[in-house]
């Protein structure tokens, strides 16, 4: 039986602070001109994943052998605190010695191979391709000596470790070679909002249809840890079409000790379910925005379509149906889209929102503000769809668009308390005792909804937010407003004509 996971709190924590993927970034930028691009991925991924799960068995290892019971070479006293147990060949000490030497490759992959060896579930997962022609050996050798150096200490926790990281690099490269990144990591602030929301507990099954590097899976299993001691009760389930990805995602999974059924290869979650019977407790997705095509010709008499045949030109509402079709009695979805799906009406798509709307599924919308995600920076929203709600016919409404902080001039993330805020608001209304907040939330009935079209967009609900009297009287105000306005004019008269003088110095005449 596995011990109780050892945790630092329950709350989530802000992960968006850039420190440890600048150290990745730099890794790689010693690979750049010496590889082609498309194999960065499984280069640096690669060392990642041994970096990694050394650095957690070191770590294991000197405390048992501190112990002095003799059980620093016995796999279960690792498996038991969910630490990856790492044969002799696969360690990074050995890795680091062989840095500068031609066989460094060699010594690479068959560390990935002795590890395959050990875990059937990693069969043929793990990159090979170190000892390739391709790869410079003598550049090799110095990223090597980067990760050495590289601590590790802080990446535990709830980080989604390859997928924030990898994200990281794709925005640099993608800004680099001006050519855009996958969609296979969803941001901490917004995995971390969406289980703060759904709360899942232990015994129960957590699905999801797209899963990219595994993500949600990680900070479900935390949330658990955190409220139940139990990290280890939830059944996860799951399917990517990437095949990379798919990797990633099992890696991911395999490091934090996460037994997860992600299939056997990866798969098209909608012409190849990989999971047809499963009913999942919570789902948990990020769909790739406005996917198309998507194989609705193949598909057009699907079960899954109870709400209407969603358009073949955007997969957003074959997601949702795919997922409340995938959804268990008393069951809740958490999921991102573009914020076209709240208010669409092409193809179709607001006749199957009336009736998903209608059948009461709709439990919450929040409006997430731009600059969450690393490599785009367009708005999403959270969508919360909830059997047997609690609050029946009525809806939340939450305009989170003002929220959070610049970590940098491109990037936004939320503090803890803005995702405890946003918690705090769901249990508030599901409880009965939420106000409502001009310009941040409102509880709304489905008639309400139906006034407006069904449109889910929350500003349409929340209003805007009173501002606060500043004491100044009208007269007073306008008198002092009127005043800088004619400042502003006659300053603007000065510019202008000192304008038109230089372009007269130059032969120009306005």
């Amino acid at each position: 039986m596995a011990k109780k996971e050892k945790t630092e709190t329950a709350k989530p924590r802000n992960t968006a602070n850039i420190g440890f993927e600048k150290q990745i970034w730099d890794a790689a930028c010693v690979l750049w001109g010496h590889i082609p691009a498309s194999e960065y991925r499984n280069v640096i991924i690669g060392l990642i994943f041994l970096k990694y799960i050394s650095a957690a068995f070191e770590k294991k290892y000197n405390q048992l052998v501190q112990e002095g019971d003799g059980f620093e070479n016995d796999p279960d006293a690792y498996l038991e605190e969910n630490v990856f147990f790492v044969p002799e060949a696969a360690r990074w000490a050995k890795i680091a010695a062989a840095a500068h030497k031609p066989e460094i490759g060699t010594v690479i992959d068959d560390a990935m191979r002795a590890i395959e060896a050990g875990n059937k579930k990693l069969k043929g997962v793990l990159p090979k391709n170190y000892a390739g022609p391709d790869l410079d050996k003598q550049v090799l050798g110095d990223v090597v000596d980067l990760f050495t150096n590289m601590d590790m200490s802080e990446t535990e926790g709830n980080r989604d470790l390859l997928g924030r990281t990898y994200e990281y690099c794709i925005a640099q490269f993608a800004e680099k070679e001006g050519k855009g990144g996958g969609e296979f990591y969803t941001p901490s602030s917004i995995v971390n909002t969406l289980v703060a929301v759904l709360k899942p507990h232990g015994n129960s099954r957590v699905y999801d249809p797209c899963c990219g590097s595994g993500g949600m899976f990680v900070q479900s299993a935390r949330f658990i840890a955190d409220h139940s001691g139990k990290r280890d009760a939830v059944s996860i389930y799951g399917q990517e079409a990437n095949p990379d990805t798919w990797k990633m995602a099992v890696m991911n999974l395999t490091i934090r000790g996460l037994g997860a059924d992600l299939g056997s290869y990866h798969a098209d979650t909608f012409t190849n379910d990989l999971h047809k019977t499963l009913k999942a407790d919570y789902i948990l997705a990020n769909p790739p925005f406005n996917y198309n095509p998507w194989g609705q010709e193949k598909l057009k008499d699907d079960p899954r379509w109870k709400y209407g045949l969603p358009p073949a030109g955007n997969a957003n509402f074959a997601w949702i149906q795919h997922m409340i079709y995938h959804l268990a009695p008393g069951g809740k979805i958490g999921l991102v889209l573009s914020n076209g799906a709240l208010s669409s009406q092409t193809g179709g798509e607001g006749e199957i929102r009336k009736r998903i709307i209608e059948d009461d599924l709709i439990e919450g919308i929040i409006a997430m503000p731009p600059q969450l995600f690393y490599s785009v920076t367009i708005p999403a929203t959270l969508w919360f769809i909830t059997k047997d709600k609690k609050q029946k016919g009525k809806t939340l409404f939450i305009d989170a668009r003002k929220m959070g902080y610049m970590v940098d001039r491109k990037h936004r993330d939320f503090t803890d308390s803005d995702i405890q805020k946003l918690a705090d608001t769901f249990t508030a209304f599901q409880e009965g005792a939420l106000k409502d907040v001009k310009g941040f939330c409102a509880a709304v009935s489905t008639a309400d909804i139906a006034k407006q079209d069904y449109i889910l967009t929350p500003g349409r609900y929340v209003g805007i937010e009173d501002r606060e009297d500043d004491g100044e009287p009208f007269e007073e105000k306008m008198g002092r407003l009127t005043s800088e306005l004619s400042q502003m004019f006659a300053k603007s008269h000065e510019l202008e004509e000192e304008i038109r003088k230089n372009l007269g110095a130059i032969g120009y005449k306005i």
